[in-house]
């Protein structure tokens, strides 16, 4: 009996040792069997290795290593996200990163710089968000759309706003020394819009960094008491609430 000669399909394929392997197996000869055992080892030992001789493309993988400080801020933020900020400790995070607590400190001096790092985190998220929407429309209707924004994030991630916003940090910029010094992404974009606002002459002439700032202390305020329960009210109905306070806000303050 003659063996044909079958082609390796390559990755994925069927092995060409294993189809002669099948067809010589029954009434064929030692020597056939001994050479369809040869060819079906051979190939099967070359897909082992991962090369298969008329295989046309070769594939190399490489896995990038994550770097340990962007390890710890992942873990870091999963304890926050899940448990809060008092879960975020150096021996928890250490925990789930695998490493000694004291490793943690060749990144993050203390616990307060690792939840200032969250926090500004937080921040820039939520500055990316405002960045598309502060050009789109009316003046009325994008400082809505961004208070909206502030609305969403919060809601999304209720632990880092409370951080954010609410928790005492050594790394919490103050009102008035460093918005005006203009160290605030968010707040900056908030004040672009209300500064050319009063150029064009729908908001009246006043202080933009008190007005950027009251907003903020109005929505902030409100999502705070609906986040600690104060508010009985459904998420669909606080945002409702939410939106006509911000309008009342905006009327009083148009020129």
């Amino acid at each position: 009996m003659q063996v044909q000669e079958a082609v390796c399909r390559g990755t994925g394929g069927s092995c060409c040792g294993l189809q002669q392997y099948r067809r010589v197996a029954s009434g064929s000869s030692h020597s056939q069997l001994s050479r369809a055992d040869s060819k079906f080892f051979g190939c099967l030992y070359r897909h082992l290795l991962g090369v298969c001789i008329l295989a046309k493309h070769v594939y190399t993988v490489y896995v990038l290593a994550i770097p340990t400080r962007k390890k710890i801020a992942i873990a870091a933020r999963r304890l926050l996200d899940k448990e809060g900020m008092d879960a975020v400790t150096m021996r928890r995070v250490a925990e789930v990163v695998g490493i000694t607590p004291m490793a943690i400190y060749r990144h993050y001096p203390d616990r307060a710089a690792l939840l200032d790092a969250l926090a500004d985190e937080g921040f820039e998220e939520l500055a990316t968000s405002l960045k598309g929407k502060r050009r789109i429309g009316p003046i009325e209707s994008r400082l809505s759309k961004m208070a909206e924004l502030y609305l969403d994030h919060a809601l999304e991630n209720p632990r880092l706003f409370e951080l954010m916003f609410l928790k005492p940090r050594q790394g919490a910029r103050r009102y008035p020394r460093d918005f005006k010094a203009g160290r605030s992404a968010t707040a900056n974009l908030m004040a672009e819009v209300v500064i050319e606002g009063m150029q064009n002459g729908v908001i009246r002439k006043d202080d933009h960094w008190e007005i950027v700032f009251e907003m903020g202390a109005m929505s902030h305020g409100l999502i705070m008491l609906y986040l600690g329960g104060r508010i009985d009210a459904t998420p669909a109905t606080f945002r409702a609430l939410y939106r006509r306070s911000f309008k009342r806000y905006l009327y009083g303050i148009h020129d």
